[in-house]
């Protein structure tokens, strides 16, 4: 009884030390964020996704007292800046401006990814969505969708569209196009988006598509035609542009996201610190307007648990995209 009883004492003593312990190296330890963060995104600087995350890393770094840095790692269809966010430490100093097809077309696209979307990171917020116009060059013979339709059946094969490349949102949304109205329009993949406006712009193809800030500038100054809209209803920019769904052709809806994630390891209190800080950013009437509304862009803040399903679904979704478009890279 007399050794049971000095064991549970020295249990006790044990526990105490171990609780001092923790609480003077919680005391001891600095708050997030003690340095720069580091948000890497998979495009170059001028993008539309560029500027979103500079106006982003602007505002966090006066609401964190500590720079936000973006660090643009373009190429390999974002793989490389998705792959060093994979790799990086799990202490919320290293977070990724997600693109979509980075998490949901690239799996399918790719018969070996450097990363796995699942496993290798943590969800924090749904930034934002927006939907994508279908543009033509003034030179076409088609007013709309359904003009469009008439005349690629009778000339299958005549007319063209450009894209950034197989397994883009915009080869997906033109192969579904294609597949759902029973046309052939031809592919025309470019290094970019600037090299694929030059190219509807110039009349080297016929279609493309654009965010809704282009290409509300382009058809405003009569330079392309705007025959569609890709997200579920309408845009306050652009509300004489119909949506795909209202033209009964529901399969190309499709609406591109940005999202924000860290490492999978990364400790859930930084990831709910992290998400309430942007969601609070995403409703400020100022940062909404001039970063988000006017260009297009529909503001979110979903959580993590909500996000992740998202990402979930569209997987799912864009999987059997990917299979009608037929696109592979090996």
């Amino acid at each position: 009884m007399i050794v049971r009883r000095e064991t549970l004492k020295a249990l006790i003593a044990t526990l105490v030390a171990m609780a001092v312990l923790a609480a003077q190296a919680h005391a001891q330890a600095p708050a997030w964020p003690a340095r720069p963060v580091r948000v890497v995104l998979g495009l170059s600087p001028g993008s539309g996704s560029d500027l979103l995350a500079r106006g982003l890393a602007q505002r966090l770094t006066i609401q964190w007292g500590q720079s936000v840095v973006v660090d643009n790692r373009p190429g390999a269809n974002t793989i490389i800046a998705t792959e060093a966010v994979a790799r990086a430490a799990p202490d919320g100093y290293t977070l990724l401006f997600g693109l979509d097809h980075s998490f949901t077309i690239n799996p399918h696209l790719y018969a070996k990814l450097p990363y796995d979307p699942d496993k290798d990171f943590a969800p924090i917020t749904l930034l934002t969505t927006f939907g994508t116009v279908l543009l033509a060059n003034p030179a076409l013979p088609a007013n709309s969708v359904a003009e469009l339709v008439a005349i690629a059946r009778s000339q299958p094969g005549k007319f063209t569209y450009g894209s950034v490349g197989a397994g883009s949102q915009m080869h997906l949304l033109s192969e579904m196009l294609n597949n759902k109205a029973g046309i052939r329009i031809v592919h025309i993949p470019y290094k970019g988006v600037p090299q694929m406006m030059t190219a509807v712009l110039s009349g080297e193809v016929d279609l493309a598509w654009a965010g809704m800030f282009q290409a509300r500038g382009t058809v405003a100054g009569k330079r392309l035609k705007a025959l569609a809209y890709s997200a579920s209803k309408r845009s306050p920019m652009m509300p004489e542009v119909p949506t795909f769904v209202e033209l009964g052709y529901p399969d190309v809806e499709k609406t591109v996201w940005y999202g924000l994630f860290a490492p999978a390891a990364t400790p859930r209190s930084l990831i709910d610190r992290i998400h309430g800080d942007v969601r609070r950013l995403l409703a400020e009437p100022e940062f909404r307007e001039k970063e988000l509304l006017s260009r297009g862009y529909e503001p979110s803040g979903l959580g993590p648990e909500e996000f992740a399903a998202l990402v979930r679904r569209e997987t799912v979704a864009h999987g059997a995209m990917v299979r009608i478009s037929g696109a592979r890279i090996e």
